[in-house]
């Protein structure tokens, strides 16, 4: 199984390509996008299309799997990871790749045993997964290459894959109250989540204003 693994971005996305075989795996490609900094929004996001093209092309994925955005407290840098992930889900439909999705934390735990590791943590365990000689750089490609990593181990025969329920930005998110495979608390959680959402965006206006 081939999987490619990306960790979004306008400014810079990294990619890793890896493969699993017989409960082995081993890294086929990976580097990172770094968009001109001159560059218009547009022209960003058509750099993105054009790689990602390219990489399912070249490397004929079975899987793609992208980091999925489930906070952050700077709104600008979680618009443009949306913004970016948009890109990317259109390229793999266009292709007609199935999409994994993870959180940074899922990917963390997945990855180095603990949901908080710090970035080198995450690196050096990725290059004793896929048997590296030093962890891969930069942080961009090695948090592509870990997502990559989740989704080949977590990939499982005849298991449906589903997001959370209150993930309402995810390619397959479950239902709320009353809706299919709901739990039952889909509106508290949705709201929970909206909530903390417009927090967010206050403390990221406040802040512009002093």
């Amino acid at each position: 199984m081939i999987v490619l693994g990306i960790d979004p971005g306008t400014a810079a996305m990294g990619y890793g390509v890896i493969e699993s075989r017989s409960a082995r795996l081993r890294m086929v490609n990976s580097g990172c996008l770094v968009t001109k900094p001159d560059a218009s929004l547009p022209m960003r996001l058509l750099a993105i299309h054009a790689l990602l093209e390219e990489l399912i092309a070249l490397h004929q994925p079975d899987l793609v799997a992208v980091e999925r955005l489930f906070f952050s407290k700077n709104a600008q840098t979680a618009f443009a990871v949306g913004q970016a992930r948009g890109v990317v889900l259109l390229a793999t439909a266009q292709a007609g790749v199935p999409v994994r999705e993870a959180t940074p934390n899922e990917v963390k735990l997945a990855v180095t045993g603990h949901g908080r590791a710090e970035k080198d943590q995450v690196a050096r365990m990725v290059a004793v997964c896929l048997g590296l000689a030093a962890p891969p750089r930069p942080d961009d490609t090695a948090d592509a290459l870990a997502v990559a990593i989740w989704a080949a181990n977590a990939e499982r025969p005849g298991v449906e894959h589903r997001s959370a329920v209150l993930d309402r930005a995810s390619v397959d998110p479950m239902e709320g109250n009353g809706g299919k495979g709901g739990n039952g608390h889909g509106n508290g959680a949705t709201s929970g989540y909206m909530a903390a959402v417009k927090e967010a965006l206050a403390r990221e206006e406040a802040s512009k204003r002093r």
